[in-house]
């Protein structure tokens, strides 16, 4: 009898460690299953996943996949947090115009867990003169406030300031940020804007406030028009070094400046992404600290608020977006952002009501006091997938900064052009995987629900951009213009665009593909009509008759379709079919129009289909 060491785990102790090549051999065998035969090395590549800014994800993660020193919390270069601890503010956002109704929102969410406040003010949010009348009954001084005015930021720092001395906050008590981003305000509305006024109030704040932060580097306008994590990360490194010379210049002492500013980022549905890039944010402002001389300072730890992404939010079945939401709420915790703001699922359809914010903000409570994700510090690092990731990203986000520096700095690189012409670039190829259904979008170009009753909110304040502002851009654009063509076509004729679906033979057949054809036409607002008495192209004429469609698409098996196809195809054009699409590969078959496959572009099919229809644009 073997006596087995008394350490807890030995089910497995007997058993010869298995290799890595072993393992690419069982990886073979599942692509030889379907049709690949490619072996060794080459097994390993081709269920690699291609990311954005060049980097590719692994199937798998070893050892041998090393990375820097990732130190320790609280420590340059700051990977694992710049605090010993974990936990996030829990920071709620406000937009509403009227003073009063903002408040009552305020202080409901003071009331109901949320940490901090962040308000819009100005055109897009409660004016200047209605900021008193939006705080009344908050504690400024239990209460960070953080500010988001644009062009209006002096004003509403101004009178941000005049409630601290009026309410009698202790200046050592006040603390937030002011707002203050002129880079940020000329990305979003392509107007120059003077950098004198955000300097003169840091200054200000750092000399009366040693609390308050001044400035923020807003991340938000790069991510909103299409960029890539690594450019989100150049631009707003280069946006935050241009601040660091214009302070210094102005008289600040290096960790004095470094004090004065906070980062905003997106954190997305990519849960390992938005953990890898708050990482890699940390390290590539700690290696701007060291090469500025304040490597030691506590500034020197890149203050982090992060967001929960509007690019991803969806206006067709929005409460979806309260799973996108919690799992990036939980990428930008366990990423290590000191704030974190969980948008309403309702943001994209205007202004949120009492259920949104509630889910919103319990959506942190729930990950920070029953998840107990604030009790462990980096509770992603070691892992070598995020390790790999951070260092990555991080070299591809230093690339992109150094490209802008040498285009003389942020604001010369938004002047010039450049930046905006780099994520046009960036957003044109992922629309391309958008439109292919390569990045699905749940709820829109998968498993769309046409039935659904639209959600409707009181509209959000509009701000236009002026020319040559960063466009704003979300995920489900593309396919929004064409479910708002059937909604149009629907409230016109009283039916939505219909689609036949021609099932051919057994359901062990055609299930899988009438699943397919279904769910993308779907996604553009056509209705499909199954009628499963389809065995023969006389039935099938018979049942396109019935449908009320004017198009159709035949699903089965290849080998039915080599049968079958051509005869269906012929009957229902014969019965009236516009268009007749066959759900599989391209080949060759007559009387087919068009095929529709994984990976073929859905928004063009789609597009077309409402045209032939006559569905208007």
């Amino acid at each position: 009898m073997t006596v087995l060491p008394d350490d807890g785990l030995t089910l497995a102790s007997e058993f010869p460690d298995a290799t890595h090549e072993q393992w690419q051999r069982l990886v073979e065998g599942v692509l030889r299953k379907s049709g690949k035969d490619v072996p060794g090395s080459a097994a390993e590549e081709a269920l690699a996943t291609a990311l954005d800014d060049g980097l590719v994800a692994s199937p798998l993660y070893t050892a041998r996949d090393t990375a820097p020193d990732a130190g320790y919390p609280g420590f340059a270069p700051y990977l694992r947090g710049g605090r010993p601890v974990g936990g996030w503010d829990v920071r709620q956002r406000h937009g509403r115009p009227e003073a009063d109704r903002t408040n009552e929102a305020v202080l409901a969410d003071l009331e109901n867990g949320v940490t901090s406040l962040w308000l819009t003010v100005g055109d897009a949010g409660v004016p200047v003169t209605g900021l008193a009348r939006a705080l009344d009954g908050v504690y400024l001084d239990l209460a960070p406030v953080v500010l988001d005015a644009g062009p209006d930021t002096a004003a509403a720092a101004g009178e941000l300031l005049r409630l601290y001395e009026e309410r009698g906050v202790p200046r050592e008590e006040a603390r937030g940020n002011l707002g203050a981003d002129p880079l940020g305000v000329s990305a979003r509305t392509g107007q120059p804007v003077d950098a004198e006024a955000a300097v003169e109030l840091a200054r200000r704040t750092h000399d009366r406030y040693p609390a308050l932060r001044a400035l923020t580097v807003d991340a938000l306008p790069y991510h909103e028009a299409g960029a890539s994590a690594g450019q989100e990360l150049g631009a707003s490194i280069a946006t935050g070094v241009a601040y660091l010379r214009a302070l210094t210049a102005a008289g600040l002492a290096t960790g004095d400046a470094l004090r004065q500013l906070e980062f905003r980022y997106a954190a997305t549905a990519d849960q390992f992404l938005t953990i890898a890039k708050l990482r890699a944010a940390r390290r590539l402002w700690a290696r701007v600290a060291e090469a500025s001389g304040a490597a030691g300072d506590a500034g020197a730890a890149q203050r982090q608020h992060a967001v929960t992404s509007p690019v991803m939010m969806t206006r067709r079945d929005p409460y979806v977006n309260m799973l996108r939401t919690t799992i990036a709420c939980l990428g930008a915790g366990v990423g290590g952002a000191d704030a974190v703001t969980v948008l309403p699922f309702d943001h994209e359809l205007g202004l949120p009501d009492a259920f949104a914010r509630r889910i919103a903000r319990n959506t942190s409570s729930i990950l920070l006091e029953e998840s107990h994700l604030g009790r462990v510090a980096d509770p992603a690092g070691g892992s070598w997938y995020v390790e790999r990731l951070t260092d990555e990203l991080a070299h591809a986000a230093w690339a992109f900064f150094q490209e802008l520096e040498r285009a003389g700095g942020q604001g010369e690189a938004l002047r010039s052009g450049l930046v905006g012409e780099r994520i046009a670039a960036t957003w044109a190829e992922r629309k391309r995987g958008l439109a292919k259904r390569r990045e699905p979008v749940t709820g829109v170009s998968e498993f769309p629900f046409l039935a659904e009753k639209p959600v409707e909110r009181e509209p959000a304040p509009g701000v236009p951009r002026p020319e040559g502002g960063l466009p704003r851009v979300r995920r489900d654009e593309d396919y929004e213009a064409l479910r708002a063509r059937s909604d149009a076509h629907l409230a016109a004729t009283g039916a939505r665009p219909r689609v036949f679906l021609a099932a051919l033979g057994p359901a062990s057949a055609h299930t899988a593909r009438v699943a397919f054809a279904s769910n993308l036409f779907q996604a553009g607002g056509v209705e499909p009509v199954h009628d499963p008495v389809t065995v023969d192209a006389a039935t099938a004429a018979a049942a396109f008759a019935r449908s009320g469609a004017s198009v159709a698409c035949l699903c089965s098996s290849d080998t039915l379709y080599e049968e079958q196809a051509e005869q269906v195809a012929e009957a229902l054009r014969s019965a009236g079919a516009r268009q007749v699409f066959l759900a599989g590969r391209p080949g060759e078959h007559t009387g087919v129009d068009a095929y529709v496959f994984t990976g073929c572009d859905a928004v063009g099919v789609l597009s077309s289909v409402l045209d032939r229809m006559g569905v208007a644009p």
